[in-house]
């Protein structure tokens, strides 16, 4: 995979205030913000590099405000790393092609996997796919 690497002032002119925020300064967008995304099959991808990163089936209701998924459509484009602000210790996730701060995992998702990847919706574009 080619790593994409770009300075904050390149960043800044491709992104939004708020994706800018959240992927590049690992902020987080206010819960039940994101505009819900198309129905339908299709991809969610990296808003910075494009990179594929969840897969709509994948998606669920966690009723925790943001995009939930079990697990990643391919587990090499999302990484972890540990999280130790705010007084707690989380498991942060990212896109591993550029960085960009994508949210957290936690250990409290649905079979099969039992995870929950919490991603901030402005952190995604979504890619319509067949029907």
């Amino acid at each position: 995979m080619e790593k994409i690497t770009k300075s904050d002032a390149e960043w800044r002119e491709q992104l939004d205030d708020l994706a800018f925020k959240v992927t590049r300064k690992h902020g987080t967008e206010r819960a039940f913000t994101h505009e819900c995304f198309p129905e339908g099959p299709g991809t969610f991808t990296c808003v910075c590099c494009g990179a594929e990163l969840f897969d709509k089936s994948h998606k669920f209701d966690s009723g925790t405000g943001w995009p939930s998924f079990y697990q990643p459509k391919d587990g090499e484009m999302v990484g972890e790393a540990p999280d130790n602000s705010w007084f707690m210790k989380r498991t942060e996730v990212h896109c591993n092609r550029c960085e960009a701060h994508l949210g957290h995992v936690f250990p409290d998702g649905p079979a099969p996997t039992g995870l929950r990847y919490c991603i901030n919706g402005v952190a995604l574009n979504f890619e319509k796919g067949d029907e």
